[in-house]
């Protein structure tokens, strides 16, 4: 989960080096509360997170949901954290590396005195043993690993990992989430059990989860970074309605609203006690289509809706101005994006001659999906049905639980969906992956997509180091995607979180991650 700039260059140096110039992975500045500046951190205290949806599972190898990874990553750590401009990365479980002349070998050094949240040591075995099951991933996450050909624990602290052929952006992905270390063999548990009682190295360890409700996760005691974390425990409630979550903010029942809409972020900052913070993000929302049903299979309908919304008035209306359209599948921060690729902008004339060279000229009935008690989301289904009228679409909008719509996207029971990705690691070899090749686990962003040429090139892409080639290769992913408007690229948006003035520490990366470790409530 970014960025205009030569991105090649950059990754590689924050790769290669890993610490110098990357900036810091787990700091505190720039949190809500001002940091350093409310005065030393403090322990003790139980946060409460209102988010907007349920998790979906604590299973890193095979979720796909933002509310489920964002928990998980306070149990669950990589050997690389990304840091926190979103740009690099740098050693977490591990403590570095070295890579072989024939790039085809890296020797990984793990961090002494890690231990899991049972006490028991971290050790080699167990990393061998998490990249081995993330890398065999049949679903999911897996297609991120298809360059690891074995994965060696030759000592207590030494991992040697085996490419297949040399591979860009390995150590970015090392710091994905679907890479995360888990004790081997789940801890004597089968993969089920574990899960329902996940054990990691992170800040945090698990108590419950009430589905609908609530997860509860409790502070690690041997955690292994000294004197944190700070906070007794975290709580992420199950809050789907917008107004509810401010509520509840402003009422100290929750000390932070994830995603407030849009309408209340103005009032928000002027509200004393509330810190309203837009945090820089690699965040870009869609309208997927299903190719699956009829009549998306048709490029001339899919041209013709992406043609017909004014992503202008969207940000607008949606955003109140906090944002800027997409022209790209990848957001700016992202290396390699292009801002020449023009994508389908509004032209409701040009519009109008798609529809009239589809399979349906006279136009259709749909439908789309969206969360109940999401705002935002309703207010772009309705601008979606009023500009798709002169299309002669008839869109209905179809509001249901955010886990049903989770699920119902993910399984393709769906016309026309709102989505939204956030990148995890600082390359876009995840994203491309992820949204057009339909045997990445996801289906192509769960859309049936299916481009062989686009596919190929971005394979392409991941197997070269040399930034030019890479960048011609994305190039043309761009390019050939947004003509092929598998989906509409909508908007870029900043990360909207609202806390309670007394959150020290909180900092959400551009890739969405948060380090609740150094999170602390003052009295």
């Amino acid at each position: 989960m970014k960025r205009l700039f030569a991105a090649k260059a950059l990754i590689v140096a924050c790769a290669l080096v890993v610490l110098a110039g990357c900036g810091s992975g787990g700091g505190t500045s720039g949190g809500s509360g001002g940091g350093a500046a409310a005065g030393a951190p403090v322990h003790g205290g139980n946060l409460v997170i209102a988010n907007n949806a349920d998790a979906q599972s604590m299973n890193n190898i095979d979720t796909f949901d933002n509310d489920s990874i964002w928990i998980f990553e306070q149990i669950f750590q990589p050997l690389f954290t990304v840091t926190n401009n979103g740009k690099g990365v740098m050693p977490w479980l591990a403590t570095g590396y070295t890579m072989s002349a024939n790039k085809l070998t890296y020797t990984i050094a793990l961090r002494h005195g890690v231990r899991f949240s049972t006490g028991a040591p971290m050790t080699s075995a167990d990393v061998k043993f998490s990249l081995d099951q993330a890398k065999a991933a049949t679903k999911g996450w897996g297609y991120i690993d298809t360059a690891i050909k074995s994965v060696d624990a030759p000592s207590r602290y030494t991992v040697l990992i085996h490419l297949k052929y040399p591979w860009a952006p390995l150590l970015a992905d090392l710091s994905l989430f679907a890479n995360d270390v888990l004790p081997a063999n789940y801890g004597g548990k089968t993969q089920a059990q574990f899960y329902n009682d996940p054990v990691g190295t992170g800040p945090f360890k698990w108590d419950y989860w009430h589905k609908g409700q609530a997860i509860k996760l409790l502070k690690n005691p041997y955690y292994w970074q000294p004197g944190k974390p700070y906070l007794n425990s975290v709580t992420f409630t199950d809050v789907p309605n917008d107004n509810t979550r401010m509520l509840q903010l402003k009422g100290g029942q929750a000390q932070i609203d994830s995603f407030p809409a849009w309408s209340t972020v103005a009032s928000l900052k002027s509200t004393p006690g509330i810190t309203m913070d837009l945090f820089n993000s690699t965040q870009t929302n869609y309208l997927a289509f299903n190719e699956l049903r009829k009549p998306f299979q048709d490029v001339h309908v899919r041209r013709a809706i992406s043609l017909a919304i004014n992503r202008a008035a969207l940000v607008k209306a949606v955003l109140f101005g906090n944002g800027k359209p997409a022209n790209s599948l990848f957001p700016p921060q992202v290396p390699y994006y292009q801002p020449s690729t023009a994508g389908l902008q509004y032209n409701l004339a040009a519009a109008k001659k798609e529809m009239a060279a589809s399979s349906v000229p006279n136009g259709f009935t749909t439908s789309i999906l969206v969360p109940a008690g999401n705002s935002d989301y309703v207010t772009i289904a309705t601008i979606l049905q009023s500009e798709l009228k002169p299309l002669g679409i008839k869109l209905n909008i179809v509001q249901l639980d955010p886990n049903t719509v989770n699920n119902d996207e993910q399984t393709l029971k769906y016309d026309m969906v709102l989505t939204l990705w956030t990148m995890d690691i600082p390359d876009p070899d995840e994203l491309a992956t992820f949204a057009v090749d339909p045997n990445s686990g996801a289906r192509s962003f769960f859309t049936a997509y299916n481009n062989p040429t686009v596919v190929k090139d971005t394979h392409l892409a991941e197997q070269t180091t040399n930034p030019a080639t890479r960048q011609s290769l994305y190039n043309y992913v761009q390019a050939q995607s947004a003509r092929d408007a598998f989906m509409a690229f909508l908007y870029y948006s900043p990360y909207p979180y609202a806390t309670t003035s007394n959150v020290h520490g909180f900092f959400v990366t551009p890739l969405g991650n948060f380090h609740l470790e150094n999170v602390w409530l003052s009295k």
